[in-house]
């Protein structure tokens, strides 16, 4: 394996990730400068853990899953002084460390999120993701959010925080910029983007997903938890 620089720390949970895994972890081993790259995997029974091996010796294997649990395991065993979370299917531009080390560099900076669009859209998703950046980017003026494809932290401040609610089935990544707000800003980097592939709106259906986190999100607000009592895997 490479030599890693342990300035920022890639974080990603895997659960049944065979079909993507492979292109993002070919990407993030190519970067200049290297990054320590870890992958939590929740039980997967495909072969997401061994070609994860490929690219990292550092692929950990939890026995209960929860996209929470895996974030949280993957923060403590990572070395950067910048964590950054990425889902699976996820596809970053090769510039993205770079940015996020710009972003930094303000030191009342706590955490940042970025510009999620999808890969090969309709073209409903097309204007739909271009709506939803513009919002989390509007919204986040006046109150902290983030997107759970894509979340730097310093690590410093998600530790004194600690880390992720693992009693929250979604909202998460929106719980978490909440409580990191109280450290220092939550950003949103407007020049830099990363692609997904959107599985779930293709399965469940653009009008269902976007009910969904709309009423999870309105229920998080107003109760602390979101209506949702589990997040359901789409492979």
């Amino acid at each position: 394996m490479p030599t890693e620089n342990p300035s920022v720390s890639v974080i990603i949970p895997t659960y049944q990730e065979e079909k993507y895994i492979t292109s993002l972890l070919s990407k993030l081993s190519k970067l200049k400068p290297q990054v320590e790259i870890i992958v939590v995997d929740g039980g997967s029974t495909d072969r997401t853990v061994q070609m994860a091996k490929r690219f990292t010796n550092k692929v950990y294997q939890i026995n209960k899953r929860g996209i929470s649990r895996a974030k949280n395991y993957g923060a403590q065993k990572a070395k950067g002084n910048i964590l950054i979370f990425l889902d699976a299917d996820v596809h970053p531009n090769p510039d993205f460390v770079e940015k996020v080390f710009r972003t930094f560099n303000d030191a009342w900076v706590a955490g940042a999120t970025c510009n999620v669009l999808p890969l090969q859209p309709k073209l409903n998703e097309f204007f739909f993701f271009q709506f939803y950046n513009f919002l989390i980017w509007v919204v986040s003026k006046f109150k902290p959010h983030s997107q759970g494809k894509f979340f730097a932290v310093k690590q410093e401040f998600f530790h004194e925080v600690k880390g992720f609610n693992e009693n929250l089935p979604c909202q998460e990544d929106h719980d978490l910029a909440f409580r990191l707000s109280s450290f220092g800003k939550i950003v949103f980097i407007h020049d830099l983007s990363v692609y997904e592939f959107p599985r779930r709106f293709r399965k469940l259906g653009l009008f269902r997903v976007v009910m969904t986190w709309v009423m999870d999100y309105v229920s998080f607000v107003l109760r602390g938890k979101p209506v949702s009592k589990v997040w359901s895997v789409v492979r």
